[in-house]
């Protein structure tokens, strides 16, 4: 050691030592330099006392697993001993604080009670001119005081007194009071009741001083018991006393305590004496509340009692079980300390064979960090360690595949960045133009590719199809089927086009069109893929909307207020091979609007686990439709987001808003 180190273990001692004699010798002085210089001297030796255990003893792995096994099995357990102990103290302490609490609380409701048989008993009296005995109650008022003053000695009724506490007691109507009153010097129990009667006005007080007799009545369980009256000091002189509150200076104006209770010998090593305090409140009427005399008056119930007590009480519903429960949880936290013994040696013993292992595996890292995925640790047991051992040659195993499988997740991607730009291109490039109507349409996929589809297909200049479609499933599988349904839709409605052999406009059939399709995918895809779809033909000549729905969220026909589900149609597309298909037709009015959508824009949750649902989404186009087409699908698309809360999207979002307004030349006429 250095002269240094020497230097700073002496002042140590040195402050130590006066620390000593100033105990035994409290007038001796402590001088603040010196605590000063200790203070310092204590930091600068566990700082060099660190740098040497890293420098002599924790430079082999051995001893640092040693250490680490002090740090994480005995210190943690010395701590959870000492914090159990200290929880245990505050909770029999809360416990006895409770108890007294509540035992206070009873006597007073037994004052309470009293009061309310006795104004009772006179009010009948005043009331009907006859004696309680004359009446023929169950039971007569002195048979009824003497049973009382068991747990309440020095009972005392009195009649027409009390009425400053019902004053003081802040009831409603001013009738009925009881509490802990000190008055005149005297701590006790009060209660008064105020009935009226016919024939007047009844007053009855009951008091019960707070007497040495009175506390021994209490549970036997909270040991000895002291009761001080503290008032803040003022002009007036007493004992002072040290009380942890927010303001000192208290002093004691009275004390009471047991004197037929003593503490108990302790049953074994754990019982240890618990003292706690419990506040209660209580109506100071001799306080003088002039200037400097706002703070209350304080009433400190202390008691000395010990678990084994405390136990009876709280273990009293089981009986005799409660003992060999106490017991029970003793013999178990003896248990589990050796348990922790046993591990912390069995830990130690072992720390050889981890040495050997860590070495194993180092040199294993070496190997692969000059790029060598070949070399395997060798494994000379069956335990976890062996197990560590595997897990590093399967890592360096799996290693080496991931780096191939790096590259065709790669090309993986690209192919899949193909798919998505392929499926934009089966997405109309720009919106059909025809006079009278207005169009917007969005589709927001959850992952690469949708499953979704929107199409506007124009089939004459007054004559425009109008479909929406949500695909089975997401990704890949439903993209390509989407490009089927696309294919196969425009083919089968580009027959009716007009130019083609045999067009008319009656001619264009939805539900014959929707049938087509069913039997398309029916035939061309698993029993497990299907579609919903919507699709309507919308004609500005005659301003009739025909459309068929299979199995898919009826669109909503708005005009003004009113709103019209497009229900008409079917079952989902390509679930079965023949079902039959209905055309609906909807005449259109000037101003009116349609929101064609799918699922994944209702059904988002909030954290309530709420849908979005189609109310709110008629709520959000309602209040938007004075506004484009494109600012009402924006809106839409928006409020749904909002209300799941997260950017990320569970379904595929589409929606379409058609608004139909009237041609330009019914505008000018």
């Amino acid at each position: 050691m250095r002269f240094l180190d020497w230097a700073a273990l002496a002042v140590v001692v040195l402050d130590a030592v006066q620390l000593g004699l100033q105990r035994v010798y409290s007038k001796t002085p402590r001088g603040a330099f010196l605590l000063f210089l200790a203070i310092c001297a204590v930091i600068y030796l566990t700082i060099r006392g660190a740098i040497l255990a890293k420098e002599h003893l924790l430079w082999s792995l051995r001893n640092r697993l040693i250490t680490t096994y002090l740090f994480i099995a005995v210190v943690p357990i010395l701590l959870v001993a000492v914090m159990a102990g200290l929880a245990a103290y505050l909770l029999y302490w809360q416990l006895g604080s409770y108890v007294l609490y509540t035992e206070m609380r009873q006597r007073v409701d037994r004052v309470g009670t009293v009061t309310a048989f006795m104004v009772t008993t006179y009010a009948i009296e005043k009331s009907s001119g006859s004696s309680v005995a004359a009446l023929a109650l169950p039971v007569d008022q002195a048979t009824y005081l003497k049973n009382q003053m068991t747990e309440l000695p020095g009972l005392k009724v009195e009649m027409g007194t009390g009425e400053d506490l019902l004053r003081a007691g802040g009831s409603p109507l001013n009738d009925r009071f009881k509490g802990l009153v000190f008055s005149n010097g005297v701590l006790s129990l009060r209660s008064v009741i105020a009935r009226q009667t016919p024939q007047g006005r009844v007053l009855v007080s009951t008091t019960v001083p707070v007497t040495s007799e009175l506390l021994d009545t209490l549970t036997p369980e909270l040991g000895p018991l002291q009761f001080d009256v503290l008032r803040p000091r003022g002009t007036q002189s007493g004992k002072a006393v040290s009380v942890v509150f927010n303001r000192p200076g208290y002093i004691s104006i009275q004390h009471i305590s047991t004197q037929q209770r003593s503490v108990p010998r302790a049953v074994n090593p754990f019982d240890k004496l618990i003292t706690g305090i419990v506040s209660l409140d209580v109506l100071d009427e001799d306080q003088d509340h002039g200037p400097g005399q706002d703070a209350p008056t304080l009433l400190i119930a202390s008691f000395a009692t010990r678990p084994s007590l405390l136990n009876q009480r709280l273990f009293s519903p089981l009986g005799d079980l409660g003992g060999a429960a106490a017991t029970a949880l003793l013999v178990l936290g003896f248990v589990f300390l050796l348990i922790e013994i046993g591990s912390l040696v069995t830990g130690i013993v072992m720390t050889r064979t981890i040495t050997a292992a860590v070495d194993d595996l180092y040199s294993a890292t070496q190997h692969v960090q000059t790029g060598d995925l070949s070399y395997r640790v060798r494994v000379k047991s069956r335990d976890q360690l062996a197990a560590l051992g595997e897990s590093f040659n399967s890592m360096t195993h799996s290693v080496s595949l991931l780096i191939e499988e790096q590259g065709k997740r790669q090309k993986l991607e690209n192919e899949l960045s193909i798919a998505q730009e392929v499926q934009q291109q089966l997405f109309p490039h720009e919106l059909p133009k025809m006079p009278g109507l207005e169009l917007d349409a969005i589709c927001r996929a959850a992952r690469s590719v949708s499953g979704d589809y929107y199409d506007f297909i124009r089939i004459s200049p007054t004559q425009l199809a109008i479909a929406v479609a949500d695909i089975s499933g997401k990704g890949i599988s439903a993209a390509l089927l989407m490009a089927n349904v696309q294919a196969a839709l425009r083919s089968d409605v580009l027959r009716y086009r007009d130019g083609q052999p045999g067009y008319t406009r009656e001619r264009i059939n939805t539900a014959e069109i929707v049938s087509h399709l069913n039997r398309h995918l029916f035939r061309n895809s698993s029993e497990d893929r299907y579609a919903t779809m919507f699709l309507g033909v919308y004609d500005a000549e005659t301003r009739k909307l025909s459309y068929t729905n299979g199995g898919h969220l009826p669109p909503l026909y708005i005009c003004g207020e009113h709103v019209q589900p497009l229900e008409t149609g079917g079952m989902v597309v390509g679930l079965f091979n023949d079902v039959p298909f209905e055309q609906g037709v909807v005449e259109i009015r000037p101003g009116g609007m349609l929101i064609a959508y799918s699922d994944g824009l209702i059904e988002p949750e909030n954290a309530l686990g709420e849908e979005f649902g189609t109310g709110r989404l008629i709520e959000v186009a309602m209040k938007n439709k004075h506004e484009s087409t494109h600012v009402i699908a924006e809106a839409l698309m928006q409020a749904a987001e909002q209300w799941a809360g997260s950017p990320e999207q569970a379904d595929d979002m589409t929606v379409i808003v058609s608004r139909f307004c009237a041609p330009p030349q019914e505008r000018d006429a």
